[in-house]
């Protein structure tokens, strides 16, 4: 059973626009064509392919549909480029990345690469834990994941490990860890999260004793701004080491333990032929190497 190539594409559009208004301003049709569309596919499959919630959704079958989509669209690009005709034409690379890796290491590789290569980037942030299932969806090509299974129909390389200490500012150490930073005194001592799916500082709290639910906690959902919540005393927290080297250098932060929390990254994309891909992978796995600690 062949899946119509054009209907394929017009429920990626729809994803990735959210509406199916949206969809059609871009494909350049009406609301009702698009639907249309949908229907046919749907049809032609025997199976719903879309949620049509506000935003839209897909269905496991829609996952797969949207994933083809993609994966045309790119070997669509390498081809025209091993023809010499792709002027005009840019290719879009979506990837999956974690707010910390994005924020200090991640983007030099990919400016390197838009220098030579006709290609923009969709950036999708997410916790290192969750962005594999970016690429289960098909809405990302690759991803840094803190997964080294591969996803199916993917292939993966170790990137390095990202190193968090545990870090506050002297003044905050002075008032809440007077004597040190004790099970007694992490248990009152304000944290910062990341957001509600952040464990790291629950599992550095664990291996001290300390309830996670005891300590106050502030929430703090952008890397740089985690990093400058820290910096300004607001609570104590885990940042990398690309983020915490300058203050603990001129002493306005403070290390509150010498145990560090690692977490190991991998790069994860499709097991496609794409030179495309394959390039945006050498730079961001060399990068990630030369910067992350050995794993």
């Amino acid at each position: 059973m062949p899946v119509p190539l054009d209907l394929a594409r017009t429920l990626a559009a729809v994803v990735d626009e959210g509406t199916l208004d949206a969809a059609a301003r871009r494909l350049h049709i009406t609301p009702s064509a698009v639907s249309q569309r949908l229907r046919a596919l749907e049809d032609q499959l025997g199976r719903v392919v879309l949620v049509r919630s506000k935003p839209v959704r897909t269905t496991e079958a829609g996952d797969a549909v949207v994933r083809l989509a993609r994966q045309l669209a790119l070997l669509e690009h390498d081809a025209l480029a091993a023809l010499g005709a792709e002027e005009g034409s840019v290719a879009s690379v979506a990837l999956a990345v974690n707010a910390d890796s994005l924020a200090t290491w991640f983007l030099p590789p990919l400016a390197r690469v838009a220098a030579r290569r006709a290609v923009v980037f969709d950036l999708h942030r997410d916790d290192q834990d969750f962005t594999a299932g970016l690429l289960e969806s098909g809405t990302v090509m690759a991803a840094v994941t803190s997964r080294e299974t591969p996803v199916a129909g993917c292939r993966v390389r170790s990137l390095g490990v990202l190193r968090y200490e545990a870090v506050a500012t002297a003044g905050f150490a002075e008032r809440w860890f007077a004597r040190g930073a004790d099970a007694d005194a992490l248990a009152v001592a304000p944290i910062v999260d990341f957001d509600r799916r952040d464990d790291l500082q629950t599992q550095w709290l664990l291996r001290r004793g300390v309830s996670p639910a005891d300590p106050p906690r502030h929430r703090v959902p952008a890397s740089q701004d985690f990093a400058a919540a820290v910096g300004l005393g607001l609570g104590w927290g885990l940042l990398p080491g690309f983020q915490s080297a300058e203050g603990l250098t001129q002493g306005r932060l403070v290390r509150l333990g010498a145990d560090p929390v690692d977490v190991p990254l991998f790069w994860q994309q499709w097991n496609l032929t794409s030179p495309l891909l394959d390039e945006v992978a050498d730079e961001i796995v060399g990068e990630g190497r030369r910067m992350l600690a050995a794993g």
